[in-house]
Order: C-alpha cells, then sequence, then structure tokens
C-alpha cells in the first residue's frame, strides 16, 4: 500500500459554522444562527476569550454521564434551526436540534470529506454509509446523482436524514435501518459492490433490536466485509473517534487491501485563531482498477 506522509484535513468551506475559542475541555462554536459550549476532552489548552464572551452563548450542555446530559439554555434559544453548507461542488441545508448525547445533528468536519464524496463520485455511481447518522456524506453523494444506500440502526436517526435530505432538494435515498456490519456481510455475500463507501464507526452503541455494539469486538469483521463489497477503482473513507491511530488504520487496510493507495491522518478544524483541533483518525483509500 502506497501512502502519502501523514495528513490533517480541515474544511474549508463552512460559512455558517465556527469554532470562535476552544480550551479547558470545551469548544465554543457558532452553528448557524447560534452560538453554543460544549464539552471537549481534547482541548487541553486554556482559553483565549474572556468569561464574558462564553457566557454570552445561547446554550451550554452539562454532562450528566460519560455520553449523556442536558442543554440550559440561556434566553430564547431555539431547540431547532437550519444550517447551510456551501461550495463550489455543494449545496446542502441541515436540520439541526439539541440532543442528549451534545451533538446537534452535524459533524463539521465532515464537510471535507463530503468534498472528497463529491469530487470522486457520478451519476449512476453506487455509495453506501454506513453508521450513517443525520446523513452528510448521503446528501453530498446524492448530490452528484449516485445511487445511495443509507444504512444506520436507529429509525428516529433514519427519519432526521430524510429531512435533511429534502431541505437540500433532493430524493431517492435508499434508507436501510438496519445494523451495518449484518449488511455489509450480506452485501459480500450478494456480490454487490460500490463505488465508494463510508463508515464512521461509534466505540460502542446499540443495534435496531436493542442488540449492544462493540467496536472492539467487530472491527476485523467489519472491514474484512467493506473490503469486499468496494468496486476495484473505488474508494473507502474510514473515520473514527474512538482513539485508533491513524497508523494502526493504515496497518490494518494495508493487510486487507494490500494494493490500494491510500492518504491517512487527522481530521481537525480550524478555530477562528487559527489553531488546528483534532475530531478523530481518518484513512482513505483507492482500490485499483
Amino acid at each position: 500500500m502506497s501512502t502519502r506522509t501523514y495528513q490533517r484535513w480541515a474544511p474549508e468551506h463552512w460559512g455558517e459554522y465556527e469554532i470562535l475559542d476552544s480550551g479547558d475541555g470545551a469548544r465554543l462554536e457558532r452553528f448557524g444562527e447560534l452560538v453554543l459550549e460544549r464539552p471537549d476532552p481534547g482541548a487541553i489548552w486554556p482559553r483565549q476569550l474572556d468569561v464574558a464572551t462564553w457566557d454570552r452563548s445561547n446554550a451550554h450542555f452539562e454532562p450528566t454521564g460519560k455520553s449523556t446530559g442536558y442543554w440550559i439554555k440561556h434566553g430564547a434559544a431555539s431547540e431547532r434551526w437550519k444550517m447551510r453548507y456551501q461550495s463550489k461542488r455543494l449545496n446542502l441545508t441541515f436540520q439541526l436540534e439539541m440532543t442528549k448525547f451534545k451533538h446537534v445533528g452535524i459533524f463539521p468536519e465532515q464537510a471535507e470529506n463530503w468534498e472528497y464524496i463529491a469530487e470522486n463520485l457520478g451519476p449512476k455511481d453506487r455509495f453506501l454509509n454506513l453508521f450513517a447518522y443525520t446523513g452528510g456524506a448521503s446528501i453530498a453523494a446524492r448530490s452528484t446523482g449516485a445511487e445511495v444506500t443509507h444504512v444506520d440502526a436507529i429509525r428516529q436517526v433514519v427519519d432526521w436524514t430524510r429531512v435533511n435530505m429534502e431541505l437540500s432538494g433532493l430524493d431517492g435515498i435508499r434508507w436501510v435501518v438496519e445494523d451495518a456490519l449484518k449488511f455489509a456481510e450480506r452485501e459480500r455475500k450478494r456480490g454487490n459492490r460500490y463505488n465508494g463507501i463510508v463508515l464512521d464507526p461509534p466505540t460502542w452503541g446499540l443495534g435496531p433490536k436493542g442488540e449492544k455494539w462493540r467496536l472492539e469486538d467487530q472491527l476485523i469483521n467489519l472491514c474484512e466485509a467493506v473490503a469486499a463489497i468496494v468496486e476495484p477503482g473505488g474508494f473507502i473513507i474510514m473515520n473514527t473517534y474512538s482513539g485508533i491511530s491513524p497508523t494502526a488504520l493504515e496497518t490494518l487496510w494495508s493487510r486487507l487491501l494490500p494494493s490500494a493507495s491510500s492518504e491517512v491522518g487527522e481530521l481537525c478544524l480550524t478555530a477562528k485563531n487559527g489553531h488546528s483541533i483534532p475530531t478523530g483518525s481518518l484513512i482513505r483509500l483507492k482500490t485499483k482498477a
């Protein structure tokens, strides 16, 4: 597997999202019309802006456990609002809302992958989005005319993606409410292949029937199934927030697709002051045609 140097990727086309400040375990972010304060354990540096600026946020998230909590609103902050992403290739609209998991329905750093998808897909190409969440990658792919299959185990999240698709003026995405690994393994047995595949597996989670998911138990099987269903000349994007290092991802995929070329590194966000904030490990692979 030939690889470029270790890289940092950060989106460049956000107009309605920005990190105003970060530090002391938190981020101050603008999502469209709202400024929110959210925990970020990776922000180990001191904040630059003063306390008064942080206190002017529309809401902040108060954790009650490792992954859950609640929002405290400061004034008349909207529970649900819209946000747009525009670039030369893409014009996407998302519905956002404050969830009990601190997320608001979008991972802004993923815009860098949306651009890659839009650049590498065309009409009638087949695209598979596994662990698809609210579907930024799905609607980016669909905007190219690709045939898109969106797989997530949680029906409410799939319904949320349908809203995002319609807000973006699109239709025709195939929805699958199912465990991503089971779906990929069935596609392998059926002989179905895809020109582009995205997988963003959680560290842990629940399946459609409450089954427990742990990435460490499923990682090898998942990657083997995906390697078997990518078309020659197609691409795979794997992103993980689980602490798996880029080097580990590179070694794993070099065993599964030794002839593929790859790019590996960190997916980041660039704050208003120019500092990079890491968000997860990323590998992109191109298979041999």
